[in-house]
């Protein structure tokens, strides 16, 4: 097998990869990180959402005679039959993996986040835990772009405090308290001397970029929806992260840097959902120790840079190599 080299360690390519998941960004960017651990390119498989006659018209996700993956790494219950059916349809022959905890059993791997976590899965050795949830972003990525993004967002060399939003979730929502919250968060870090970057998401309403970009000034910086995405050079320049609690992924990308990461706190939805969240929050502030609650200032603090994507591929690698 030919040889590649990631973030100074060569490893052996595996032949074929896939990754099966429906177009949503955030399933689709865990199984690409989780199979670029493996291969250079993995073969993103699409799950169609359509219906009715619409999808009779479409395309086959995949077809026999094309190279047999040796892994599929897939996320999000739609692709659970299919990634059944792909194993099936070559006899059984790749490992597939899940990203999530599966409705349907017959995977060969299954992790599982720490807050979905439930006691029954302990005895099932082909279950693992992981913290949050993998990704795309290592810091090997970000280093090489640092200079340049520190001194497009920081010319005078102050530090970099990158502020991420997101949107209404069933868990929290972005109301007039939420945004005043933000606002409030801003100009709070503008004061102590912090330069600011500061983007929404795919997911974050109109109403929540309208009200970030009227701080745009000298020293805060808002993404305009309009222009190329700056998240990987906001990610790069960020001495310090505050992060609003609706999202799972970007603490965890955020957590790859070794930067010090601040959860923002928003108007809460009670309800299961909300509860999920915040044992996701609770299990990275209170028991591992990775992130602080945003409290008004960034003091620094340490902590081991966060590398789950690396890690649940080592396990898959044991899992190819074992007898």
């Amino acid at each position: 097998m030919a040889e590649h080299t990631r973030e100074g360690l060569e490893w052996p390519a595996v032949s074929c990869v896939w990754a099966v998941a429906e177009s949503k960004a955030g399933t689709l960017t865990q199984c690409l990180g989780v199979g670029k651990q493996l291969h250079p390119d993995p073969a993103a498989k699409l799950i169609s959402r359509s219906r009715g006659l619409k999808k009779f018209f479409e395309p086959p996700l995949f077809r026999k005679n094309e190279q047999r993956p040796e892994v599929v790494v897939s996320c999000g219950f739609r692709a659970e039959p299919a990634v059944l059916d792909i194993k099936a349809a070559y006899g059984g022959g790749p490992l597939i993996v899940h990203l999530q905890r599966p409705r349907i059993e017959g995977y060969d791997l299954v992790f599982v986040s720490r807050h979905d976590w439930v006691e029954e899965l302990s005895n099932r050795s082909n279950y693992h835990q992981m913290v949050g949830v993998p990704h795309q972003i290592s810091w090997a990525r970000l280093a090489p772009l640092r200079e340049a993004a520190r001194r497009r967002f920081s010319p005078d060399g102050r530090p970099i405090a990158a502020v991420f939003v997101g949107g209404s979730n069933g868990a929290y929502v972005y109301d007039e308290g939420t945004l005043e919250r933000i606002r409030h968060a801003i100009k709070q870090l503008e004061r102590d001397g912090w330069r600011i970057v500061a983007s929404v998401s795919r997911r974050s309403e109109d109403h929540t970029q309208r009200a970030l970009f009227k701080l745009t000034n000298e020293s805060i910086a808002i993404w305009d929806r309009r222009s190329e995405n700056p998240y990987l050079d906001y990610m790069a320049a960020a001495d310090a992260f505050v992060i609003a609690k609706d999202s799972i992924t970007m603490p965890c990308e955020a957590l790859a840097t070794g930067k010090p990461v601040f959860s923002l706190d928003l108007t809460p939805v009670p309800g299961p959902r909300l509860d999920k969240f915040e044992r996701y929050h609770r299990d990275l502030s209170e028991t591992l120790q990775l992130t602080r609650p945003f409290e008004g200032k960034i003091e620094p603090y340490d902590y081991k840079p966060l590398d789950e994507t690396h890690r649940i591929a080592s396990i898959i690698r044991s899992k190819l190599n074992s007898p």
